[in-house]
């Protein structure tokens, strides 16, 4: 008879399991044995289910019980997706203190070996406790796998043999499941992996997540090529045609903000800063650049002050784009493109107005590189805005954006699964912030920077110019500039107004500061215990050696003595990967789906005198079309939300036992929701509403 029927695959399981199982005398022994009741919790996620036989065994400080197969009159319902089944484990001798189960699955005869996605296991011992084993694995072999109580031990604490001895074994298996490899020399190392499915299953999207991006990326393709059509109606000869600006703007995007009525206005221009943070700093001395010789009567020719008096102040500020010069530019549809490294002085004024009052576009002044003032022509003002935009576009893309969130986000996350094991505290604590990072990471490399990649082959500094700037910004990268408090008060930004960034940044930092503490404390009581835990030792060394390449001057530390440089950093590792990418990351469409406020590329070179620039040439350096749409449809895409979005502070695996740190992850959850209503409330009276720090917006990790 055809296998139909689930009551035959019982029977048929049952038959199997009689013949091959082989009675001990020890079982018609009449002493009494002790029982330990056993809940296994099996994943609610799609293919989490397993139709093998699963076996357990429970090993204790005194002893460990025989290696049960789990039957259940539920049968092969037992260990379905989201399924939670009952079982007794019985043994001889009182086991003692639980320190691990053992879990393994065998393929029935006639079924396949299939995986499996175990949550947990729930352990009530005869003597009432219960004790938790945190999963949270494929297990998709006959392998016997190991998975400790719940309890965060660090390696000095870990006791029992058995414990060590799982704790070295597993970290030597993670030492070969994630190695790391040198994309290009000079930038932060990443994973050594051929593709998303040689990734350790752990590590990949969910089918839910696989799923959404095939469809985004293949529903922005046929965007893109529908744009594509569309939008050479709104181009003479491939040219920008402004009488349909307007029109292409309202066709080609849905964003949050209309941007285009306030685009070419200075206060508006400014705004794209707030969710850039880096670049914007103010001059603390009295003394401008050298590079930039700007004098009173260009900027203030109505002689209502000075350029000292103002420095003096703290009303002027400098954005300098010194890591675009001299790059090599990419070549796009047989045309040279164009990259500027420009210098752009800004004014706080009176009414809190940060105002842009001086651009040059070069480094070095020269006859042929003028400072373009806003009381220049309509024409030559706006020309130098769109290079700096450009600037700022590739500076963003490549610092902000890709190095200091994706790439150092992959370097905290494969240090951490390379070093230190799941019972640790520190993994228990961030493990939900590397969530997808390194498949992300990987699309990125092979879709947006590799040779044929968007970003290569339609950026201005694609290709060459490309790994110049990454390595020149790893060069720049401190320590300090990666922790908000200190960033914001070394750039002296502390006081730049409606600097809606900052606001959010430092009162996010704040209450993700709050929180580390109060769970590293629990765990680490003296200084002497945070230098003498090896396993945390070997984690921020790799950060060290492999994230900054053994940079001494980045002021990343190579070791951490006391409990506070422990809290400092883990802050640090948590805000980058979730708030930080979140600012730089949400925003890119809702400002750049209007193309001049970011042109990914410009295909002439700068005015090299005034008045030169008409509306005509400003178009003509404008990017051409498909340049323009595919940069379009990456923000797009880098800008779409997932239906199994982990908001900040929200986690789906309970890693901690202890009642403390999980109670102070659910203060840590209401001081988030605080927050989001503070954010929500004071965007009401916004008229671009500041949103990507929300906490309710901001991502776990870095998955997009």
């Amino acid at each position: 008879h055809s296998i139909s029927s689930g009551h035959f695959v019982i029977s048929l399981a049952e038959l199997l399991y009689q013949l091959n199982l082989s009675v001990s005398l020890d079982q018609f022994s009449t002493a009494k044995m002790v029982d330990y009741e056993v809940t296994v919790y099996t994943a609610n996620r799609t293919a989490a289910t397993t139709f093998n036989n699963v076996f357990l065994k429970l090993v204790g400080t005194n002893g460990e019980s025989e290696r049960k197969r789990l039957l259940s009159l539920r049968g092969p319902s037992a260990f379905v997706r989201g399924a939670v089944a009952s079982f007794t484990v019985s043994s001889p001798t009182f086991l003692g203190k639980l320190v691990l189960v053992e879990l393994d699955k065998q393929p029935l005869l006639l079924f396949p070996e299939d995986s499996w996605f175990p949550a947990k296991v729930e352990v009530k011992s005869p003597d009432g406790d219960i004790y938790n084993f945190p999963v949270y694995r494929w297990i998709s072999d006959s392998k016997v796998h190991r998975f400790r109580e719940g309890t965060a031990l660090k390696g000095f604490e870990d006791s029992h043999h058995l414990g060590r001895y799982s704790r070295e074994q597993e970290l030597k298996q993670r030492q070969k499941d994630y190695c790391w490899d040198v994309y290009v020399e000079g930038i932060p190392h990443c994973i050594k992996t051929d593709g998303p499915s040689s990734l350790p299953p752990e590590v990949r999207f969910s089918f839910t997540k696989q799923t959404e991006f095939i469809f985004t990326t293949s529903t922005g393709q046929v965007c893109l090529e529908e744009s594509q059509i569309e939008n050479r109606m709104f181009y003479r000869n491939k040219i920008w045609n402004p009488k349909h600006a307007h029109q292409c703007q309202n066709k080609s995007i849905n964003s949050k903000v209309s941007i285009f009525k306030s685009s070419s206005k200075d206060n508006f221009w400014r705004r794209g800063y707030d969710h850039n943070s880096e670049e914007i700093a103010v001059l603390s001395n009295i003394q401008l650049p050298l590079n930039l010789p700007v004098t009173d009567k260009m900027v203030f020719p109505d002689g209502c002050c000075s350029l000292a008096e103002e420095i003096k102040k703290g009303n002027i500020f400098l954005c300098d784009y010194k890591q675009m010069d001299g790059v090599k530019t990419n070549t796009i549809n047989d045309e040279k493109q164009y990259l500027m490294a420009p210098l752009v002085l800004l004014h706080k004024t009176p009414d809190d107005k940060l105002m842009p009052i001086a651009i040059q576009l070069k480094q070095k002044p020269a006859e042929d590189n003028p400072i373009f003032l806003p009381s220049d022509s309509e024409h030559d003002w706006l020309m130098a805005k769109i290079f700096v935009r450009s600037a700022d576009f590739n500076e963003h893309q490549l610092n902000v954006h890709l190095l200091r969130t994706h790439l150092l986000a992959e370097v905290f996350a494969v240090s951490l699964l390379r070093n230190v094991p799941m019972v640790h505290p520190l993994h228990k604590l961030l493990i939900p912030h590397t969530r997808y990072t390194l498949q992300i990471n990987f699309l990125a490399r092979n879709r947006l920077i590799s040779e044929e990649g968007v970003f290569t082959k339609f950026s201005a500094s694609g290709g060459e110019g490309m790994i110049t700037i990454l390595r020149r910004s790893l060069s720049s990268v401190t320590y300090s500039s990666l922790c908000v408090p200190e960033d914001i008060a070394e750039r002296g930004v502390k006081d730049v107004p409606n600097f809606y960034y900052r606001d959010d940044a430092l009162r996010l930092w704040d209450t993700i500061n709050r929180f580390v503490r109060g769970i590293l404390t629990y765990y680490y009581k003296t200084d002497a215990e945070v230098q003498q835990d090896s396993e945390l030792q070997k984690w921020i060394l790799d950060i060290f050696e492999h994230g900054f390449l053994s940079q001494p001057r980045s002021g990343i530390p190579q070791k951490l003595t006391t409990v506070d440089e422990l809290i400092k950093f883990v802050t640090m590792v948590i805000f980058t990967g979730s708030a930080q990418h979140a600012a730089v990351n949400s925003g890119q469409f809702d400002f750049g789906s209007w193309m001049p406020n970011t042109p990914i590329s410009l295909q002439l070179p700068p005015p090299t005198k005034k008045g030169e620039a008409t509306e005509e040439t400003m178009l003509k350096t404008l990017p051409d079309v498909n340049t323009t749409v595919q940069g379009m449809a990456t923000m797009w895409l880098l800008s779409q939300q997932s239906s199994d979005f982990a908001p900040l502070g929200q986690y789906s695996e309970d890693h901690f036992s202890e009642e403390t740190p999980r109670q102070m992850i659910a203060n840590f959850q209401k001081e988030l929701a605080a927050l989001s209503a503070a954010i929500k409330e004071r965007n009401k009276t916004l008229e671009v509403p500041y949103t990507f720090l929300d906490p309710e917006e901001v991502e776990n990790s870095v998955a997009i």
